[in-house]
């Protein structure tokens, strides 16, 4: 082994080798950079977009880049809130055997190589996996890339249970954090789902009078939100349009977004009714909910979420397909008392006339499941995955700069050997006399 060291050629001094090199320094002097993983669905896109914006507020130099398929909703959702979104191949991962499998390898493989020029491009410090068709690829990405060995990875699971794409990326991940307890990955700390700040912040008591005069209703009226997710619920539809007449019996006004792909056929109503105000779909989420005392709705983890953070009661109509997870994502809430759980079948026009009608006629039944849903919701969700991100981006630093420093001192002390050999007048030669 030879462990000489070259003499700079002609009289150039021997470099201070005791700080980084200068690409080094301009590196971890850079901005704080952020890879968001969570493309697909708005249960997805929605919570990264939150963590985004939180981010921002914390660091506000903080580079953020979200990673993203061109068949999700993260092509419209993202550049809409400002943020830069890069594409890769998607990877669907079946839920039953089938064709699909076999074509599987080949665009994990593409997809992996694209995330990993992504992390690479913009020198991430710090990849965040939320689950779903980007992460799976993006977390095998960031275990190595070609500058480093590789990007520490920080996990959201919003759902009760987790998918298989978190599933994979617990097992290299550096934090874990989920939205309830006994999700299935293991070390997971329990910090809510995030939800944008227009929700997080919302006061309804403040907001109430101003979202009320907004659809038309009147300040004393008992108000019921109806919504099924961003594609509504044909369910959920049936069951309370065919109620409409009972509920405006009992002096309940509606506020229903149906969704733009479906239709709501309601009874004629009697010009002394309350108002049934019926929407393709609701661009002020905020506004319906500091109108309603009550919603309906489907249990995916982004809607309990919203609904809990801002201490709205809701009768949840869990989806009745997949694993069960929506069940799951409700049952604190309704443990708590913060809401009621019926199955989609048992979901009857004459169950919303008697049961959901006599709930909004009891003022102080509803008192009370409204403080029991405030304290399950987490509004600060958000800004504690952020804070989690940037805590690991920060200690992959100081590691580097350890590393590095600890280079630099070895670099220092060999050029120091070099000038005391000039000093004493001896060769510079390979090998030690």
């Amino acid at each position: 082994m030879n462990d000489s060291v070259t003499q700079p050629a002609g009289d150039a001094p021997v470099p201070d080798a005791r700080s980084p090199a200068p690409a080094l320094r301009a590196r971890l002097l850079r901005s704080v950079s952020v890879v968001l993983a969570g493309g697909g669905t708005a249960g997805h896109v929605e919570p990264a977009m939150a963590v985004a914006d939180a981010l921002v507020a914390l660091d506000p130099q903080a580079r953020i880049t979200a990673l993203g398929t061109p068949r999700g909703l993260e092509t419209r959702l993202v550049p809409e809130r400002g943020y830069h979104l890069e594409l890769i191949t998607p990877v669907p991962l079946p839920r039953k055997p089938s064709g699909d499998l076999a074509r599987l390898p080949p665009r994990i493989v593409r997809a992996v190589r694209e995330s990993r020029a992504v992390l690479d491009d913009v020198d991430a410090d710090v990849l965040i996996g939320f689950g779903g068709y980007v992460a799976l690829p993006a977390y095998l990405a960031a275990r190595g890339t070609r500058r480093r060995r590789g990007v520490p990875v920080v996990i959201h699971e919003a759902n009760a249970s987790a998918g298989l794409a978190n599933r994979v990326g617990v097992r290299t991940a550096k934090r874990v954090l989920s939205a309830v307890p006994d999700c299935g990955l293991r070390d997971a700390e329990v910090v809510g789902v995030p939800v944008r700040e227009a929700i997080a912040g919302l006061d309804r008591r403040a907001l109430r009078a101003s979202a009320r005069a907004h659809f038309g209703f009147a300040e004393d009226a008992p108000v019921l939100l109806v919504f099924g997710g961003s594609q509504g619920a044909a369910s959920i539809n049936r069951a309370v349009a065919a109620a409409a007449g009972e509920l405006a019996a009992a002096g309940v006004a509606v506020l229903h977004a149906y969704g733009a792909k479906n239709r709501l056929d309601l009874r004629t109503p009697d010009p002394a009714d309350p108002p049934y105000v019926a929407l393709p779909y609701l661009d002020r989420m905020e506004l319906a909910y500091a109108a309603a005392d009550l919603a309906i709705c489907r249990s995916g983890a982004m809607t309990v979420a919203e609904v809990s953070a801002v201490g709205l009661p809701a009768v949840y109509v869990p989806l009745p397909i997949g694993n069960g997870e929506q069940r799951l994502n409700a049952l604190p809430v309704v443990n708590a008392g913060g809401g009621m759980l019926v199955a989609d079948a048992d979901l009857t026009p004459s169950f919303v006339a008697e049961q959901v009608a006599g709930l909004l006629t009891d003022p102080q039944r509803l008192a009370t499941m409204t403080v029991a849903a405030a304290q399950v919701g987490r509004p600060d969700a958000a800004r504690q995955v952020a804070s989690v991100a940037l805590d690991v981006a920060r200690v992959a630093r100081d590691g580097q700069r350890a590393k590095k420093g600890r280079v630099a001192l070895d670099v220092a002390r060999a050029a120091r050997r070099v000038r005391d050999r000039q000093a004493d007048g001896q060769p510079m030669g390979g090998g030690r006399p």
